[in-house]
């Protein structure tokens, strides 16, 4: 049996999902109109469909996502936009939401949201039996993880990200945004506090660590790791980012179409999960584009310094180090930075200062600012234009390959074409063939002519022509090749397949069986699901909740102690920290406590009158559930 894999790319518009394709997406997610977990980064049902239309010319798959928690009021609304995206021919629908499995559901299959909280072997065999088709899982798991998931289960499918910006907190459940801004990020209005600086305190109030982003993690990179992740179960790679711009989208998408690629051409029983090849015009690198600094997060199983406490904001390339400086210019050992470029380093306080390249002369570069240069500080760039220049003018480049057979016969020149997947189309033209006078010219421009596929999805690998071409307009011959390739398209989106799949209500059991607050149960459908699955609802979602004091709003297994070297297990020689230990921003405190048989850390809110999330809690029992939170 061949064993499909998918690369899974992200899109905040219809054009940035189209560039995804372009660069070697098999698939694209992307946010519906309203309702998505990037609330800023959904899309009109006219851009979708145009979306949908492209991919589906090369087999690729348009994953929609209505993955937020939905008010009694919004899930009426939800329906009518998942039955809008199903009639449309969507590939599947990314929900968080179990309301929606109280409804009536179109046929469309089911992806389990990351904001699930996809973490165990329970969760994923449960959201198998009750309809689920792919699981996205959480971040957090090893490969032994996955490996032991993949065992218990069967038929779903499994899905990792790869890629990307990570939340701190276990997805889905993170409440602190909602809590200090009353910006949910389970209703898709993150603030994204977890990129704040805090200041980390000992139970005797003495300061640990002050005002570092004691809770901003690095960016997960696994390009190494993509055949441990297929040997454990894998089978769609997905990349974070669609917040993210398109240069970053088709940088890191051909990057993992090269490194998916090299996996399929030396194991002959995986194939990828699309059609046509692209061929970009630039070397992909992870570093040109957004990134904080790498991490391989717990993908090993081990422990590793994950956080990025210097810094929330992309430091991008590494460039070495400034080698001598002048009144207005440094000197470093590079040859490719050009105006234009922003560069940054470290101050002696560890904070991240930028500058903008104003001109290079041979190897002096003129910064707009001098302030902090000097020998032997190390500098990154974090905008390159000439990068971004290419990525910009990289269009066009994911061809089809075709035959194409030319003759004539009973008056007529006849072309047909056959694409990869063996889709046929033929064209006729009633003609009398002229003599030409030097015929090794005239199949020469024949040739030139049929293969100019230009910026069509096609590439002509085979071409055979059985006649003498005789003399033929070139106006005839192009017109007749866009004919059978305009016929090949139609053909091509009509064949696609589109997986349908009936919703059918079980009583599998949920592993839990009383559920509070971190259930995420925020109206009644969602509240008959857990029900009719045998748990008790003993607290609703944490968006309703008046009282948040003591509360956990955060759940990670990131822990502070050992970013730090505070873990009493790992650095038993050193003196251990009084605790509890606190963080501190600008207004709240949070208590830390730790799990260390789980392997979590948990971020508790203390003291808190919860004046913006008390808003938006006593607006939804007042009867406001359709009061939207303030978006970005």
């Amino acid at each position: 049996m061949t064993i499909s894999l998918e690369l899974l790319a992200p899109a905040g518009n219809a054009d940035i999902g189209i560039a995804a394709i372009d660069h070697g997406a098999d698939a694209v997610y992307i946010g519906a109109p309203k309702f998505s977990a990037r609330a800023g980064a959904g899309e009109s049902l006219n851009e979708l469909t145009r979306l949908i239309r492209y991919a589906h010319l090369y087999d690729a798959r348009i994953y929609v996502a209505l993955n937020t928690l939905l008010t009694d009021a919004e899930i009426i609304e939800a329906i009518d936009i998942i039955n809008n995206v199903y009639q449309m021919g969507a590939d599947g629908l990314i929900i968080q939401d179990v309301g929606l499995l109280e409804l009536n559901l179109p046929p469309i299959p089911l992806i389990a949201s990351t904001q699930m909280h996809n973490h165990t072997v329970d969760k994923v065999r449960f959201l198998e039996e009750v309809g689920f088709q792919r699981v996205i899982l959480a971040r957090e798991l090893s490969l032994d993880e996955i490996s032991e998931i993949r065992r218990q289960t069967s038929r779903i499918e499994l899905e990792a990200f790869v890629h990307g910006s990570l939340c701190v907190s276990y997805s889905g459940q993170c409440y602190i945004s909602q809590a200090v801004t009353g910006r949910s990020g389970n209703r898709g209005v993150c603030a994204q506090p977890c990129r704040s600086r805090y200041t980390l305190s000992d139970g005797d109030g003495k300061a640990i660590l002050k005002d570092k982003y004691l809770l901003s993690l690095k960016d997960l990179n696994l390009t190494d790791k993509i055949p441990d992740l297929i040997a454990a179960g894998v089978t769609s790679f997905k990349i974070e980012g669609r917040y993210k711009g398109m240069d970053y989208v088709k940088n890191i998408t051909a990057l993992y179409r090269q490194i998916l690629n090299q996996f399929l051409q030396a194991h002959p029983g995986y194939r990828k999960n699309s059609s046509g090849e692209i061929f970009p015009k630039f070397s992909p690198d992870p570093d040109r584009t957004f990134n904080r600094g790498w991490t391989q997060y717990f993908i090993s199983g081990k422990r590793e310094k994950v956080a990025s406490l210097h810094t929330q904001k992309s430091i991008g390339q590494y460039l070495g180090k400034i080698t001598g400086t002048g009144r207005d210019f440094f000197s470093i050992n590079r040859t490719d930075l050009a105006n234009g470029d922003g560069l940054c380093f470290f101050t002696k306080k560890n904070d991240l200062s930028g500058f903008r390249v104003e001109r290079v002369v041979k190897e002096n570069i003129y910064p707009s600012r001098m302030m902090g240069l000097k020998a032997g500080v190390s500098l990154y760039r974090n905008s390159d234009m000439a990068f971004y220049k290419i990525l910009y003018n990289s269009k066009n480049i994911r061809k089809l390959s075709i035959k194409l057979d030319f003759g004539y016969k009973d008056g007529a020149i006849h072309l047909a074409a056959e694409d990869e997947n063996g889709n046929q189309a033929e064209a006729f033209r009633k003609v009398l063939l002229e003599p030409a006078r030097n015929p090794i010219l005239a199949r020469e421009q024949l040739e030139k002519h049929l293969t100019g596929t230009g910026n069509t999805p096609y590439r002509v690998t085979e071409l055979t022509i059985s006649c003498d071409p005789g003399f033929l307009p070139a106006s005839l011959v192009n017109g007749l090749r866009r004919e059978v390739l305009d016929t090949l398209t139609d053909i091509r989106q009509k064949r696609h397949v589109i997986q349908r799949i009936p919703f059918l209500k079980t009583q599998f059991p949920y592993p839990d069986k009383k559920l509070d607050f971190r259930a995420n149960v925020l109206n009644t459908q969602a509240q008959k699901f857990y029900e009719r699955h045998g748990a008790s609802l003993v607290e609703p979602a944490f968006e309703t909740l008046c009282n948040i004091s003591g509360k956990s709003v955060m759940t990670t297994r990131y822990c502070i102690r050992y970013q730090l070297d505070l873990c009493p297990k790992e650095y038993r020689s050193r003196k251990a920290v009084q605790e509890p230990l606190h963080l501190h921003d600008a207004h709240h405190t949070y208590r830390l406590e730790f799990d260390c048989q789980k392997c979590n850390m948990l971020v508790i809110l203390e003291n808190e009158s919860g004046s913006r999330a008390l808003n938006w809690a006593h607006d939804f029992h007042a009867g406001a559930e359709n009061q939207k939170p303030e978006t970005r």
